[in-house]
């Protein structure tokens, strides 16, 4: 929904750095005039996945041309294990390896190829140790990174027992590579006594800046993170930045010289966690209408080597088991398992896609065991408005409008016509099968620990009128820092182009939360405004003596003061005035997200602001004789709320669903028995191309507000498009279940790669036949 009250807000505004984008003149972290003397970074990995590190030699390292210094864990000054909840995590490998592609030591030299270089050339001896490397061989040794969690309600044996059908299964989803575009880099500057300045492509500044001082063993204060943008995140960037700031910041403090490390993509996949991959086993009973009467859950999601976000993680997945549905009994077990592989971390949407998936893969189950239309299932489970309206944690569902937008969808998608004319197709057509899905998406937006749901903002005017806002969101390309001038700009009541936002800095707003959780524009929106608001309180009183009229008659609007009907000032000359009446023309500001709240020992609480719905219908054709896919059409209604920026939401509602698409069908992480990632470049991890975007693709905004107080009445865009590329996976899944005449279930686990697509078009026609023979038997 557009505002269409406000002058700026509402507006598609163009990305306050497009023209800088299209001409290459956006400066990103390797971008930054390197400063005389800067040396380049380079880390030694790891060949092994679980080893005893029994020897080291790193002379060849450091007599290699153009190394300056060579580190290892006895070098890191400070605290030698770091993590962003548990210090579990090793600068360098203290003893013995935990995954392929650990650092174990750092060189800095007098160029990135010679860093390169000189790091291949260590000697290491291993002493092989057991290694896990699945979730399911991590939960059935009870290895864990953290305790499982569990939650139920009912007595679900019971309800399981006395369903009129019942089916139990489990399924594998894969995990996804952020394979943001610029990749990992810090660049580390020495100051005076003590001063560390590091430039970082990161989505939490503070974060690094606290990892930092840990590293180099002093106050925070003496650290200043900085970022302008980033050329992309999508989560790969909250945590895990940490290694990158860290080394650099530790080598310019040995060398004294500026550091600068950029990772070489191989290392940079190899180093880095991705989007935590699971097998989920499930029970479910139901009535014949579909209805869900109690299901369970088991979910064993691979962490890898350390916890890093995985408990935050977990419990989201959790959160979104229920996706749009009401779920009366339930028992939902997650089980957090450790691997010899890398850390899992944070990626779009944080835990909330895996459960959404799961619910989703159920009741799609549930249809083709009842020979219905997946949709008429959905629709049966739906939440309601008043009643069978409380989540799994006990929070009650105030917002809901997914049957009005599913409603719409379905009408303006023509589903129902369409899936006529697919199931007609089908019948006729031998080899090439099509399949269609509409799959909603309810989606919780906060972050689920309710202490980082706070942000600051610094704002200045100057004596020409022009305005500095500085906040501690992080710009990757989302355009949260237009979305922030144009709630300045509302605000002051001036044009667009007299705001201008500056980059990310430890040193003007601290303490601050991550880039993450769907929150930036709601959090730093909300400081951003209340920080003009201020401005304006304190403008105000002195134009109201000023001009002699009331305070609550001064107006800003269309680049001016009005005092009601005393005087209408330009903007830049009451600024001038104001300062020479020694009024003060900055001011900073703070918000804190209200209402939430959650106990962490019951599993209850209201962890969410408020919700986001969307939905997606995708037609999809496979070749059955080769596995090869087309997404031919896609059409999808979101609910924005009261849109700040439509143009900008549409571009993250497209770009999320072709994320989510990649991650289910072509993103395949695949390591092999030695715990190797052998996917760990463009020429093997396949993200989706133009080609793979569908020649129809309709984006609408649902017209809706946001029924709470949020910046703008206005609704969250990062994390929520991202699931509803599911609906791509489950047509994949439309397509070949009509090999079985709609009635067989294909075990089709994600990625739906054309390898996989033919190993489930074999089961399933092999089902198939074997239910003809048994009628004919019969």
């Amino acid at each position: 929904m557009q505002n269409t009250q406000h002058r700026t807000v509402g507006q598609s505004l163009f990305h306050e750095s497009a023209h800088l984008h299209v001409t290459g003149r956006a400066t990103y972290t390797d971008d930054i005039p390197e400063r005389q003397g800067t040396l380049h970074a380079a880390m030694g990995l790891s060949a092994k996945a679980h080893a005893k590190i029994k020897s080291m030699d790193l002379s060849a390292v450091k007599a290699a041309p153009g190394v300056i210094a060579v580190i290892t864990l006895d070098d890191v000054p400070g605290d030698k294990y770091l993590g962003p909840f548990l210090h579990d995590e090793p600068v360098f490998a203290d003893g013995e390896t935990l995954y392929v592609g650990q650092p174990m030591f750092a060189v800095a030299a007098t160029s990135h190829d010679l860093a390169r270089r000189a790091a291949k050339l260590a000697k290491v001896e291993y002493e092989d140790l057991p290694a896990i490397l699945t979730a399911q061989q991590g939960a059935e040794e009870k290895a864990y990174v953290l305790p499982p969690v569990h939650i139920a309600r009912g007595d679900v044996e019971a309800k399981l027992a006395s369903a009129p059908h019942r089916h139990d299964g489990d399924f594998y989803v894969g995990g996804q590579e952020q394979f943001y575009l610029e990749g990992q880099i810090a660049y580390a500057l020495p100051g005076e006594d003590m001063d560390m300045h590091v430039y970082c492509s990161t989505q939490h500044p503070s974060e690094m800046q606290f990892m930092v001082a840990h590293a180099l063993g002093q106050p925070v204060h003496g650290i200043k993170v900085e970022c302008r943008r980033m050329g992309g995140g999508f989560g790969g960037k909250e945590t895990q930045s940490w290694y990158f700031a860290t080394v650099a910041a530790i080598l310019a403090r040995r060398t004294g010289k500026p550091v600068k490390l950029r990772a070489d993509r191989d290392d940079d996949m190899m180093i880095t966690g991705k989007r935590h991959d699971f097998r989920a086993l499930f029970d479910v009973g139901y009535d014949d209408d579909g209805r869900i009467l109690g299901v369970k859950f088991q979910y064993q999601l691979r962490c890898g080597f350390s916890a890093d976000l995985s408990g935050p993680v977990g419990d989201r997945q959790i959160f979104h088991s229920d996706n749009a549905y009401y779920l009366d009994t339930f028992d939902i077990l997650s089980i957090r398992a450790k691997t010899n592989t890398q850390s899992n971390t944070a990626f779009r949407g944080f835990g909330g896609p895996q459960g959404i998936i799961a619910i989703e893969y159920v009741i799609d189950d549930i249809a083709r065991k009842l020979g219905k239309d997946p949709l008429e299932v959905r629709k049966a489970n739906f939440y309601g408005k008043t009643e069978r309206n409380v989540t799994p944690y006990q929070m009650t569902v105030e917002d809901n409008v997914i049957h009005e937008l599913v409603g719409q969808l379905e009408e303006s998608s023509e589903y129902q016509k369409r899936r006529a004319e697919i199931d007609a197709f089908n019948a006729t057509s031998p080899v090439l099968k099509k399949g269609l899905s509409l799959v909603p998406v309810k989606f919780g937006i906060s972050f689920t620990a309710t202490q980082f749901n706070q942000a600051g903002a610094l704002l200045h005017i100057y004596t020409d009128g022009s305005v500095l806002i500085n906040h501690g969101g992080t710009e990757m390309g989302q355009g949260l820092n237009t979305k922030v001038a144009q709630v300045v700009a509302e605000e002051l009541g001036v044009d667009f182009n007299r705001v201008r936002v500056s980059a990310t800095d430890t040193s003007k707003v601290p303490n601050t939360s991550a880039t993450a959780a769907s929150t930036g524009t709601d959090l730093n929106g909300k400081a951003a405004q209340d920080a003009a608001v201020k401005i304006k309180t304190v403008l105000a009183e002195f134009a109201a003596t000023k001009y002699g009229c009331a305070a609550d008659e001064v107006k800003f609007r269309d680049n001016h003061v009005v005092c009601g009907d005393k005087a209408s000032v330009p903007f830049d000359e009451f600024v001038r005035v104001a300062y020479t009446g020694r009024v003060p023309l900055w001011s900073s500001g703070f918000y804190r997200t209200p209402k939430i709240h959650y106990d962490f020992a019951t599993l209850t609480g209201r962890p969410f602001f408020y919700f986001v719905y969307g939905a997606a219908c995708s037609e999809v054709i496979v070749d059955t004789l080769t596995g090869e896919n087309r997404m031919v059409r896609a059409d999808i209604l979101y609910d924005a709320g009261s849109s700040i920026n439509p143009a900008i939401d549409i571009g993250q509602i497209e770009g999320g669903f072709i994320q989510g698409a990649g991650w289910l069908t072509t993103e395949e992480l695949w390591w092999n028995k030695d715990g190797k990632l052998m996917t760990h470049a463009p020429s093997t991890y396949k993200i989706p191309a133009v080609s793979d975007c569908p020649p129809v693709l309709n984006v609408k905004l649902f017209e809706n507000s946001n029924a709470e107080e949020s910046i703008y009445r206005s609704k969250a865009l990062g994390e929520p498009p991202l699931p509803l590329g599911m609906a791509v996976f489950l047509a994949i899944r439309d397509a070949i279940a009509s090999l079985g005449e709609g009635r067989v279930a294909p075990p089709l686990n994600a990625p739906a790669t054309a390898e996989s697509i033919l190993n489930t078009i074999e089961i399933v026609q092999a089902e198939a036949r074997a239910k003809q023979l048994e009628k004919v038997t019969v």
